[in-house]
């Protein structure tokens, strides 16, 4: 006993000491990291930076933290029971609503989006996007006794009015699954506007209408356009595809109780637009968009921004029971719009035809239809009503919480935890900011409205400072860029502190640069490995298909198909090798248009390049083909003019097979596999 005593003391007062003396020298060493610095190349292996980042495994319990992110819910029948869609959790929370307690944790699949529940409140069905399946719970036991298999990603969900089929929007692959529930089958497969993920069905339940996240391909320079798919829930067939022009990030829809209106939030990027505007604090405005459900109903679109402050990336729309008002989310600033629906409904019947793009930009509007702005926690997404309509249950995404709102008060009643950590890593404070629009002028944007789930928004940008209408660039994805410098589509920033630093912040965001901590913090959650949906193009076993294989002999070979040798500079492997497939130099191939300014260009990583169009520099290709097909025709971007069509759908088939090396890890790819199975 003694001789443990001799070595648990030690230890104890080695332990406290730590424990006293860690924070005080942490602090003080990242204090070397602010705004001055974070400009330069600061080395981003620095210990005393990122003793957070890539921690071994010991490390990583201690530091690390569990976190739900509650994205979406549903309340039962009865109101006693709110079900949590809790996508960091890959779980499902019960939550008492007497209580104000989570009851129960369902696991279901991997990341988990939407859930809802049939009417007689037996079962929930839950899409787990990146499983490619359904779960279905019993709410009698809790306990999942069914996964219905569907397309790539899928998202919104929705039951037919006889509830016998589930239409299931499949996001990754922009199409709807419809699945007879009595056999599990999927029966049709509609196709959809680009990345749905929103579902709502009118009252008579006649029709349905889904949304669509990203846009339509078009060239720079013309009007953007979303669309609003229409689909007739007796037939199973879309009856309608509705452009919502000048907008996107449509993430859901609702319809009021009367089915006069369909509602949805959408953005107005203004991402045509030069630089200099930029600088001006002029980029994006948001507001709802209205269907008027009659006969060649309208499209409408009212801002719900105000002339000094914006309402940055709305979520989702909850209508009262009286379809007197609507709730809406805007996770960017930590709001909720309370909107007065007769104000609304006045108002668009005094605009004529010819005034609608005029009305769609006007900030003045807001005032005379929002009721109120409601605070909530960080990160606002998903709202459900209870059955009486009284309360209002708001998912706070990065706060681990739920807001309870009185309807009638207009006022937080309580907050519901969720039971995660109650401690802030660097990380999950990183995370916040990327999410947040605090720091930009006017909140106009947060850094998620460009990169949406740590990704890209598919539009092209013209950020050329004081050059207007030079070197347009498309926006690229933020996952795996911790481990693929340089950054920018000239390569000018060897960090990502110097990316997101002095002139970030103070040209894009036209407030102060970020301190020291939020930057810190930042690149701590970009570094830590922002994960990447598995590519479910890649095969369950591990290997490639034949096709793939031929690919890949392609992208890695040295000479042409006559036995001539390509130059080194014209291989694909060159600039791509892998396992993050770049070189991390600039390169010249040929890309430029006649109005860039003379550069070299970045040479980014292909990895799921698939979920990634556009492509090249300034989105010009809007497939992979295109490439190669129309504008690859130099053969400095590879050499592939000796290639059959076949040939070159081989080489575009391995590049979508293409991987993040995380899933190389035994238990990366066990995950993947059973996703790719729908296995539990």
């Amino acid at each position: 006993m003694k001789r443990y005593i001799k070595i648990i003391i030690p230890a104890g007062i080695i332990l406290v000491l730590g424990l006293i003396i860690y924070p005080r020298y942490h602090k003080w060493a990242r204090e070397h990291v602010n705004h001055i610095t974070a400009t330069e190349d600061h080395p981003i292996n620095c210990s005393s930076c990122h003793l957070y980042i890539k921690q071994p495994p010991l490390v990583a319990k201690i530091v690390n933290a569990r976190y739900y992110s509650p994205v979406n819910l549903t309340v039962s029948n009865d109101g006693k029971f709110l079900y949590v869609v809790a996508e960091d959790g890959n779980s499902i929370l019960v939550i008492n609503t007497e209580k104000n307690k989570v009851a129960e944790e369902i696991p279901v699949g991997i990341h988990p989006h939407s859930v809802i529940i049939d009417r007689k409140g037996e079962k929930a069905y839950v899409s787990n996007q990146w499983s490619d399946n359904v779960s279905v719970i019993d709410l009698k036991t809790n306990e999942v006794i069914d996964t219905v298999n569907s397309g790539g990603g899928p998202a919104g969900l929705m039951l037919s009015s006889d509830e016998k089929s589930l239409y299931i929007v499949n996001s990754f692959t922009s199409d709807i699954s419809v699945v007879d529930l009595s056999s599990g089958e999927e029966i049709k497969r509609l196709t959809a506007g680009n990345n749905p993920t929103g579902i709502g069905k009118s009252p008579d339940g006649s029709f349905l209408y889904v949304t669509s996240r990203r846009t339509l391909s078009a060239p720079y320079g013309d009007t953007i356009r979303c669309e609003l798919t229409g689909i007739s829930d007796d037939n199973k067939r879309i009856y309608e595809r509705r452009d919502i022009k000048s907008a996107y990030m449509i993430e859901n829809v609702e319809f009021t109780p009367s089915g006069d209106l369909a509602i949805f939030p959408l953005i107005r990027p203004k991402n045509n637009v030069p630089t200099v505007q930029v600088e001006r604090g002029w980029m994006m405005t948001e507001g709802i968009g209205i269907v008027e459900n009659k006969l060649s109903g309208r499209t409408i679109q009212l801002l719900l921004d105000e002339p000094n402050a914006y309402y940055a990336d709305p979520f989702d729309i909850a209508i009262s029971h009286d379809g007197k008002r609507a709730f809406v989310s805007h996770a960017g600033v930590d709001k909720i719009t309370v909107i007065d629906l007769d104000a609304v409904r006045k108002l668009i019947s005094s605009i004529p035809d010819d005034k609608l793009e005029m009305y769609a930009n006007h900030l003045g509007i807001s005032s005379g239809i929002v009721i109120k702005r409601i605070p909530t926690g960080a990160n606002p997404k998903g709202m459900a009503l209870s059955p009486d309509g009284k309360i209002l249950y708001v998912a706070e995404h990065l706060q681990d919480r739920i807001a309870v709102i009185n309807t009638e008060t207009l006022e937080t009643e309580g907050t519901i935890h969720l039971g995660g950590s109650g401690r802030i890593t660097v990380a999950r404070h990183g995370r916040r900011l990327l999410n947040n629009a605090g720091g930009t002028f006017q909140t106009q944007y947060s850094c998620y409205t460009c990169h949406p789930d740590t990704h890209e928004d598919g539009l092209t940008y013209n950020m050329a400072s004081k050059d207007m209408g030079r070197n347009m660039t498309n926006t690229q994805s933020l996952r795996n860029i911790g481990d693929t410098p340089p950054y920018k589509w000239n390569g000018k920033n060897q960090s990502v502190y110097k990316q997101d630093g002095m002139r970030f912040s103070t040209v894009l965001t036209r407030n102060e640069a970020f301190s020291y901590k939020d930057l810190d913090a930042l690149t701590a959650y970009i570094m830590s490995g922002i994960p990447n949906p598995p590519n479910l193009t890649y095969n369950p076993n591990g290997e490639l298909t034949e096709a793939q294989k031929r690919g890949k002999e392609i992208f890695e070979r040295t000479h042409d198909k006559k036995g001539f040798e390509i130059p080194v500079t014209n291989r694909c492997v060159t600039c791509h090798p892998a396992p993050y497939f770049t070189n991390k130099k600039p390169a010249g191939v040929g890309t430029l248009a006649a109005t860039d300014d003379s550069i070299l260009f970045d040479t980014p990583h292909l990895n799921n390049i698939f979920a990634s169009p556009p492509y090249l520099h300034d989105g010009r290709a809007a497939t992979l083909e295109e490439i190669w097909t129309i504008y690859g025709k130099t053969e400095e971007h590879g050499s592939v003019n000796d290639l059959t069509k076949i040939e070159l759908n081989e080489l575009v088939e391995y590049l979508k097979s293409l991987r993040d090396p995380a899933y190389e890890n035994k238990n990366e790819r066990k995950i993947h596999q059973a996703s790719i199975l729908h296995k539990k």
